[in-house]
């Protein structure tokens, strides 16, 4: 009975990272992370040739490892980030490769699945664009889709790239600025770790409830 954990952020340890594998601890099952950018594989060509045999077609790339990784998992955590205000490529290229595990067999159905985004718009500033509710949404549908059990999800605030791009503060168009104001600076906004937020809780609850539905369909 394994637990995936899946993250579409590239960068290392990232917000991310931490609050999906957050969840998987705390499930305290045997669980398996895996950071998609250390796979290559592309988004879906909707060939339809995995349509009665549930196996993907591209087969030249890591995409087949993972669509099998999606399917033998007893649950599903799968978390994201917002570029651009919408999911990121890779997580949404891997929900699309996991179409193969669909149609006839439908694998995915009644798995017990969790999201994670990560967004550095706030959400409360209602002029900016959502992306905490895009981004989260694009993976509880794809859940839903599939006709997995989706118990909830984890917002978490990131950290636009500006902090760290080395120009922040002197760019004419600093996301910085753009979300914290004119007068926003690295310094004055600092940094945003997931281990600070409400959102560390949730990630614990979730997890345990995963644990707990497995233990019940066991019985």
């Amino acid at each position: 009975m394994k637990v995936l954990g899946v993250s579409g952020s590239p960068i290392s340890n990232s917000n991310t990272d931490r609050a999906v594998k957050a969840i998987l601890d705390a499930t305290g099952l045997e669980t398996e992370f895996i950071k998609l950018s250390n796979y290559k594989f592309s988004g879906c060509m909707h060939c339809l040739k995995c349509v009665y045999t549930n196996k993907c077609a591209i087969t030249d790339d890591d995409g087949p490892m993972l669509i099998e990784k999606a399917r033998e998992a007893a649950a599903i955590v799968i978390g994201g980030w917002t570029p651009y205000s919408s999911l990121d490529s890779r997580t949404k290229a891997f929900m699309e490769r996991c179409f193969a595990n669909r149609h006839l067999k439908n694998y995915m159905k009644g798995k017990p699945a969790v999201s994670v985004i990560t967004h550095a718009a706030p959400e409360e500033n209602l002029e900016l664009p959502q992306a905490a509710s895009m981004g989260q949404n694009s993976i509880m549908y794809y859940m839903m889709e599939e006709g997995m059990n989706y118990l909830g999800g984890v917002k978490v605030m990131g950290n636009v790239p500006c902090i760290r791009c080395g120009v922040g503060d002197t760019c004419e168009i600093s996301g910085l600025k753009m979300l914290l104001g004119p007068t926003a600076t690295v310094a004055k906004a600092g940094v945003n770790n997931f281990e600070d937020q409400p959102s560390m809780e949730e990630a614990s609850r979730l997890g345990r409830l995963i644990t707990e539905i497995l233990k019940k369909e066991q019985k």
